[in-house]
């Protein structure tokens, strides 16, 4: 396997394999963020409306490859404000059902880090639907459980379901770090599983 994170035009380049993953993910019955059955169409658009973020420096994409398929993905979505450059969501980490319980989830966390740190980041927060068996991941890789919040999101089933949040401390924590006005790197969190 190898992972690499994406500029634009290989994450248009690789949008169809992106939109099989997502709706693999979401018809096994994953929350992350659309209700079954997600329609491939939809996902292709929902990928392709990613690019701007993408070039912008906004959100980093890192996709996972068995051979030439794309097998899981996890983004980094860095925050605009001045007041919170020092911290950025993870989102999106989805592996494809025929690729789980190989360490792949695992490897794509650390690869999210990893570049979290090289950017200058410092916290990292997400949400995942409680009991879920990502929070078994998360809680396994060192991250702090913030609390619950009831009936947060639908589940792909369309079921209201509570959501526990979820942050790390990563890299430097020193809080005078200068606000930067450029957009984050394009070149780091290329790594192998």
């Amino acid at each position: 396997m190898r992972t690499e994170r994406l500029d634009v035009p290989q994450l248009l380049a690789a949008i169809e394999e992106l939109a099989d993953l997502l709706t693999d993910t979401v018809h096994d019955g994953a929350s992350v963020g659309f209700l079954a059955p997600l329609d491939r169409a939809a996902a292709v658009a929902w990928w392709r409306e990613r690019a701007d973020a993408v070039s912008a420096g906004r959100l980093a994409v890192w996709a996972a490859r068995d051979g030439e398929r794309v097998v899981g993905t996890v983004s980094l979505a860095f925050a605009d404000k001045p007041n919170s450059r020092h911290r950025a969501e993870l989102v999106k980490l989805m592996v494809h059902r025929d690729a789980r319980g190989q360490g792949l989830g695992r490897g794509l966390l650390t690869v999210a880090e990893d570049a979290a740190v090289a950017a200058g980041v410092t916290l990292l927060h997400l949400d995942t639907e409680t009991d879920s068996t990502a929070e078994r991941l998360y809680d396994s890789a060192g991250w702090t459980r913030a609390g619950v919040i009831p009936d947060y999101a639908a589940s792909p089933a369309g079921v209201l379901r509570p959501t526990t949040l979820y942050y790390k401390r990563v890299g430097d924590a020193s809080p005078c770090r200068p606000p930067s006005s450029s957009p984050r790197p394009n070149s780091t969190g290329s790594g192998t599983d």
